[in-house]
Protein backbone atom coordinates (compact mmCIF):
# COMPACT_ATOMS: atom_id res chain seq x y z
CA UNK A 1 0.00 0.00 0.00
CA UNK A 2 1.24 3.47 -0.41
CA UNK A 3 0.80 6.82 0.89
CA UNK A 4 1.02 8.61 -2.52
CA UNK A 5 -1.78 10.77 -3.72
CA UNK A 6 -4.95 8.56 -4.79
CA UNK A 7 -5.55 7.91 -8.15
CA UNK A 8 -8.73 8.05 -10.29
CA UNK A 9 -9.50 4.74 -10.16
CA UNK A 10 -7.49 3.06 -6.94
CA UNK A 11 -6.73 -0.65 -7.97
CA UNK A 12 -6.23 -3.65 -5.10
CA UNK A 13 -7.81 -7.16 -4.31
CA UNK A 14 -9.80 -9.19 -1.67
CA UNK A 15 -7.48 -10.21 1.05
CA UNK A 16 -7.57 -13.07 3.45
CA UNK A 17 -8.08 -12.03 6.91
CA UNK A 18 -7.81 -15.37 8.89
CA UNK A 19 -5.38 -14.48 11.70
CA UNK A 20 -6.20 -11.30 12.42
CA UNK A 21 -8.04 -8.17 9.87
CA UNK A 22 -5.44 -5.81 9.99
CA UNK A 23 -1.99 -7.82 10.69
CA UNK A 24 -3.20 -10.60 7.93
CA UNK A 25 -5.45 -8.50 5.64
CA UNK A 26 -3.59 -5.45 5.07
CA UNK A 27 -0.01 -7.10 5.04
CA UNK A 28 -1.70 -8.94 2.48
CA UNK A 29 -2.24 -5.74 0.55
CA UNK A 30 1.01 -4.96 1.21
CA UNK A 31 2.84 -7.29 -1.00
CA UNK A 32 0.11 -6.64 -3.62
CA UNK A 33 0.80 -2.71 -3.64
CA UNK A 34 -2.47 -2.31 -2.84
CA UNK A 35 -4.22 0.92 -3.21
CA UNK A 36 -7.98 -0.46 -1.96
CA UNK A 37 -8.87 -3.81 0.07
CA UNK A 38 -12.09 -5.75 0.40
CA UNK A 39 -12.61 -8.35 3.25
CA UNK A 40 -15.13 -10.50 4.68
CA UNK A 41 -16.42 -10.44 8.20
CA UNK A 42 -17.58 -13.22 8.49
CA UNK A 43 -17.52 -17.31 6.71
CA UNK A 44 -18.51 -16.56 3.33
CA UNK A 45 -20.27 -19.76 3.11
CA UNK A 46 -22.19 -19.76 6.59
CA UNK A 47 -24.29 -17.96 8.74
CA UNK A 48 -22.20 -17.27 11.53
CA UNK A 49 -22.23 -13.37 12.34
CA UNK A 50 -19.00 -13.12 14.97
CA UNK A 51 -18.40 -10.21 16.80
CA UNK A 52 -14.71 -9.48 15.54
CA UNK A 53 -11.49 -8.45 16.97
CA UNK A 54 -12.12 -4.79 18.50
CA UNK A 55 -8.34 -4.16 18.76
CA UNK A 56 -8.30 -5.36 15.17
CA UNK A 57 -11.02 -3.45 14.10
CA UNK A 58 -9.59 -0.03 15.17
CA UNK A 59 -6.33 -0.72 13.87
CA UNK A 60 -7.64 -1.71 10.09
CA UNK A 61 -9.87 1.64 10.10
CA UNK A 62 -6.80 3.65 11.56
CA UNK A 63 -4.75 2.50 9.20
CA UNK A 64 -7.01 2.61 6.23
CA UNK A 65 -7.72 6.05 6.95
CA UNK A 66 -4.21 6.98 7.51
CA UNK A 67 -2.72 5.99 4.03
CA UNK A 68 -5.79 6.75 2.08
CA UNK A 69 -7.38 2.76 1.56
CA UNK A 70 -10.77 2.51 0.45
CA UNK A 71 -11.96 -0.59 2.18
CA UNK A 72 -15.07 -2.88 1.36
CA UNK A 73 -17.05 -6.52 2.86
CA UNK A 74 -17.66 -8.23 0.63
CA UNK A 75 -21.20 -10.27 2.47
CA UNK A 76 -21.44 -13.85 2.19
CA UNK A 77 -22.30 -15.70 -0.41
CA UNK A 78 -25.67 -17.55 1.11
CA UNK A 79 -27.33 -14.76 1.64
CA UNK A 80 -30.67 -14.52 -1.02
CA UNK A 81 -34.03 -12.01 -0.44
CA UNK A 82 -35.56 -13.96 -3.21
CA UNK A 83 -35.20 -17.20 -1.69
CA UNK A 84 -38.49 -19.41 -1.33
CA UNK A 85 -37.63 -21.00 1.93
CA UNK A 86 -38.50 -18.61 4.94
CA UNK A 87 -35.68 -19.90 6.81
CA UNK A 88 -33.21 -18.66 4.15
CA UNK A 89 -34.92 -15.35 3.83
CA UNK A 90 -34.20 -14.54 8.04
CA UNK A 91 -30.68 -15.86 8.14
CA UNK A 92 -30.45 -13.82 5.19
CA UNK A 93 -31.93 -10.45 7.03
CA UNK A 94 -29.51 -11.26 10.14
CA UNK A 95 -26.06 -11.87 8.07
CA UNK A 96 -26.93 -8.59 6.08
CA UNK A 97 -27.40 -6.55 9.28
CA UNK A 98 -24.13 -8.29 10.73
CA UNK A 99 -22.13 -7.25 7.81
CA UNK A 100 -23.55 -3.75 7.18
CA UNK A 101 -22.59 -3.09 10.99
CA UNK A 102 -19.18 -4.50 11.18
CA UNK A 103 -18.77 -2.85 8.08
CA UNK A 104 -19.71 0.58 9.73
CA UNK A 105 -16.96 -0.97 12.81
CA UNK A 106 -13.86 -0.95 10.04
CA UNK A 107 -14.54 2.24 8.38
CA UNK A 108 -15.72 0.63 5.19
CA UNK A 109 -17.09 2.68 2.39
CA UNK A 110 -19.71 -0.30 0.91
CA UNK A 111 -20.84 -4.03 1.45
CA UNK A 112 -21.12 -6.16 -1.46
CA UNK A 113 -23.87 -8.67 -1.65
CA UNK A 114 -25.60 -10.95 -4.79
CA UNK A 115 -28.98 -9.82 -6.01
CA UNK A 116 -29.73 -13.38 -5.56
CA UNK A 117 -32.62 -15.65 -7.12
CA UNK A 118 -35.99 -16.57 -7.61
CA UNK A 119 -35.98 -20.05 -6.19
CA UNK A 120 -38.64 -22.60 -5.85
CA UNK A 121 -40.07 -21.48 -9.63
CA UNK A 122 -41.57 -18.46 -8.19
CA UNK A 123 -42.38 -15.27 -10.08
CA UNK A 124 -39.70 -12.83 -10.08
CA UNK A 125 -42.29 -10.16 -9.61
CA UNK A 126 -43.19 -11.84 -6.12
CA UNK A 127 -39.22 -12.29 -5.26
CA UNK A 128 -38.56 -8.77 -5.43
CA UNK A 129 -41.59 -7.99 -3.88
CA UNK A 130 -39.96 -9.99 -0.82
CA UNK A 131 -36.95 -8.34 -1.35
CA UNK A 132 -38.60 -5.04 -0.99
CA UNK A 133 -39.92 -6.66 2.40
CA UNK A 134 -36.71 -7.65 3.55
CA UNK A 135 -33.69 -5.37 2.54
CA UNK A 136 -35.69 -2.03 2.66
CA UNK A 137 -35.55 -1.98 6.07
CA UNK A 138 -32.02 -2.49 6.50
CA UNK A 139 -31.25 0.12 4.19
CA UNK A 140 -33.44 2.26 5.94
CA UNK A 141 -31.24 1.56 9.11
CA UNK A 142 -28.00 3.10 7.26
CA UNK A 143 -28.56 6.37 9.28
CA UNK A 144 -25.29 7.54 10.71
CA UNK A 145 -23.07 9.20 7.60
CA UNK A 146 -20.41 6.80 8.27
CA UNK A 147 -22.48 3.81 7.41
CA UNK A 148 -21.80 1.67 4.44
CA UNK A 149 -23.06 1.64 0.85
CA UNK A 150 -25.22 -1.64 0.07
CA UNK A 151 -23.92 -2.50 -3.04
CA UNK A 152 -25.67 -4.74 -5.16
CA UNK A 153 -23.54 -7.59 -7.72
CA UNK A 154 -25.56 -8.91 -10.47
CA UNK A 155 -24.94 -12.59 -10.94
CA UNK A 156 -23.75 -14.13 -13.83
CA UNK A 157 -27.14 -15.52 -15.11
CA UNK A 158 -27.27 -19.19 -13.44
CA UNK A 159 -31.21 -20.09 -12.57
CA UNK A 160 -33.50 -17.95 -11.89
CA UNK A 161 -31.14 -15.32 -11.22
CA UNK A 162 -32.90 -11.54 -10.33
CA UNK A 163 -29.96 -9.21 -12.37
CA UNK A 164 -27.63 -10.17 -14.71
CA UNK A 165 -27.74 -7.78 -17.33
CA UNK A 166 -27.43 -3.89 -17.12
CA UNK A 167 -31.14 -3.37 -17.15
CA UNK A 168 -32.35 -5.92 -14.26
CA UNK A 169 -30.66 -3.50 -12.26
CA UNK A 170 -33.85 -1.36 -12.59
CA UNK A 171 -36.40 -3.42 -11.25
CA UNK A 172 -34.45 -4.39 -8.22
CA UNK A 173 -33.34 -0.40 -7.96
CA UNK A 174 -37.55 0.62 -8.16
CA UNK A 175 -38.10 -2.73 -5.65
CA UNK A 176 -35.70 -0.56 -3.17
CA UNK A 177 -37.24 2.98 -3.84
CA UNK A 178 -33.90 3.64 -5.17
CA UNK A 179 -32.85 4.55 -1.50
CA UNK A 180 -30.00 6.77 -1.24
CA UNK A 181 -27.65 4.12 0.45
CA UNK A 182 -27.91 1.89 -2.13
CA UNK A 183 -25.05 1.31 -5.07
CA UNK A 184 -23.77 -1.01 -7.48
CA UNK A 185 -20.54 -3.04 -7.72
CA UNK A 186 -19.93 -4.23 -11.53
CA UNK A 187 -18.24 -7.42 -11.55
CA UNK A 188 -16.71 -7.79 -15.05
CA UNK A 189 -16.76 -11.55 -15.06
CA UNK A 190 -20.18 -11.69 -14.25
CA UNK A 191 -21.86 -8.96 -16.68
CA UNK A 192 -19.62 -10.80 -19.40
CA UNK A 193 -20.95 -13.65 -18.78
CA UNK A 194 -24.83 -12.51 -18.29
CA UNK A 195 -24.43 -11.53 -21.86
CA UNK A 196 -22.83 -8.31 -22.28
CA UNK A 197 -19.67 -8.62 -24.71
CA UNK A 198 -16.81 -6.63 -23.12
CA UNK A 199 -14.25 -7.47 -25.93
CA UNK A 200 -15.86 -6.42 -28.50
CA UNK A 201 -15.55 -2.80 -30.08
CA UNK A 202 -16.97 0.04 -27.69
CA UNK A 203 -18.43 -3.08 -25.76
CA UNK A 204 -17.24 -1.50 -22.35
CA UNK A 205 -18.54 1.64 -23.20
CA UNK A 206 -21.77 0.60 -24.06
CA UNK A 207 -22.22 -1.44 -21.13
CA UNK A 208 -21.34 1.15 -18.84
CA UNK A 209 -23.87 3.62 -20.78
CA UNK A 210 -26.31 1.02 -20.10
CA UNK A 211 -25.60 0.41 -16.57
CA UNK A 212 -26.18 4.30 -15.79
CA UNK A 213 -29.22 4.89 -18.02
CA UNK A 214 -30.37 2.25 -15.64
CA UNK A 215 -29.51 3.45 -12.09
CA UNK A 216 -28.56 6.99 -12.53
CA UNK A 217 -25.14 8.67 -12.28
CA UNK A 218 -23.43 8.25 -9.08
CA UNK A 219 -24.94 4.95 -8.42
CA UNK A 220 -21.73 2.72 -9.76
CA UNK A 221 -19.13 2.42 -6.50
CA UNK A 222 -17.12 -0.41 -6.82
CA UNK A 223 -15.95 -2.32 -9.87
CA UNK A 224 -14.67 -6.19 -9.78
CA UNK A 225 -12.38 -6.49 -12.18
CA UNK A 226 -11.94 -10.01 -13.64
CA UNK A 227 -11.08 -11.44 -16.89
CA UNK A 228 -13.53 -14.82 -17.38
CA UNK A 229 -12.54 -18.20 -18.60
CA UNK A 230 -15.84 -18.65 -20.46
CA UNK A 231 -16.97 -17.04 -23.54
CA UNK A 232 -19.22 -14.14 -23.75
CA UNK A 233 -22.97 -14.86 -22.44
CA UNK A 234 -21.94 -18.54 -21.25
CA UNK A 235 -23.61 -17.99 -17.82
CA UNK A 236 -20.69 -19.54 -16.22
CA UNK A 237 -19.23 -17.92 -13.12
CA UNK A 238 -15.49 -18.66 -13.79
CA UNK A 239 -12.72 -15.42 -12.92
CA UNK A 240 -9.17 -15.55 -14.88
CA UNK A 241 -6.38 -13.11 -14.49
CA UNK A 242 -6.84 -9.89 -16.32
CA UNK A 243 -5.84 -10.51 -19.91
CA UNK A 244 -5.59 -14.13 -20.09
CA UNK A 245 -9.55 -14.69 -20.15
CA UNK A 246 -11.74 -14.00 -22.93
CA UNK A 247 -12.15 -10.26 -22.04
CA UNK A 248 -8.36 -9.47 -22.39
CA UNK A 249 -6.53 -6.83 -21.52
CA UNK A 250 -8.04 -3.83 -23.81
CA UNK A 251 -11.49 -3.19 -22.21
CA UNK A 252 -10.47 -2.70 -18.81
CA UNK A 253 -8.36 0.58 -19.95
CA UNK A 254 -11.65 1.48 -21.91
CA UNK A 255 -13.23 1.03 -18.16
CA UNK A 256 -11.00 2.88 -16.60
CA UNK A 257 -11.48 6.05 -19.35
CA UNK A 258 -15.29 6.02 -19.12
CA UNK A 259 -16.88 8.81 -16.70
CA UNK A 260 -19.09 6.37 -15.11
CA UNK A 261 -15.77 4.95 -13.50
CA UNK A 262 -14.30 8.26 -12.42
CA UNK A 263 -12.98 8.03 -8.57
CA UNK A 264 -14.17 4.65 -8.44
CA UNK A 265 -12.09 1.46 -6.82
CA UNK A 266 -11.18 -1.57 -8.66
CA UNK A 267 -11.07 -5.14 -6.58
CA UNK A 268 -9.31 -7.79 -8.01
CA UNK A 269 -10.62 -11.64 -7.42
CA UNK A 270 -8.73 -13.80 -9.73
CA UNK A 271 -7.13 -17.22 -9.84
CA UNK A 272 -3.19 -17.48 -8.60
CA UNK A 273 -2.65 -16.71 -5.35
CA UNK A 274 -0.86 -13.97 -3.81
CA UNK A 275 1.72 -14.19 -6.70
CA UNK A 276 -1.21 -14.29 -9.38
CA UNK A 277 -3.03 -11.32 -7.28
CA UNK A 278 -0.10 -9.41 -7.21
CA UNK A 279 0.39 -9.50 -10.81
CA UNK A 280 -3.16 -8.58 -11.68
CA UNK A 281 -3.19 -5.21 -9.45
CA UNK A 282 0.01 -4.35 -11.43
CA UNK A 283 -1.30 -5.38 -14.60
CA UNK A 284 -4.53 -3.21 -14.30
CA UNK A 285 -2.03 -0.03 -12.84
CA UNK A 286 -0.22 -0.33 -16.73
CA UNK A 287 -3.83 -0.22 -18.05
CA UNK A 288 -4.79 2.70 -15.99
CA UNK A 289 -5.02 5.94 -18.20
Amino acid sequence: MTNTPRSRNPIGGHVPVAGGLASVGLSYAHDLKAETVQVFVANPRGWATPPGNPQQDEEFRARCAAEDIPAYVHAPYLINFGSHTEATVEKSVASMRHSLRRARAIGALGVVVHTGSATGGRDRVVALAQVREHMLPLLDELTHDDDPFLLLESTAGQGASLCSRTWDFGPYFDALDRHPKLGVCLDTCHIFAAGHDLAGPGGMKQTLDLLVDTVGEGRLKLIHANDSKDVVGAHKDRHENIGSGHIGAEPFHELMTHPATENVPLIIETPGGKDGHAADVAHLKELRP
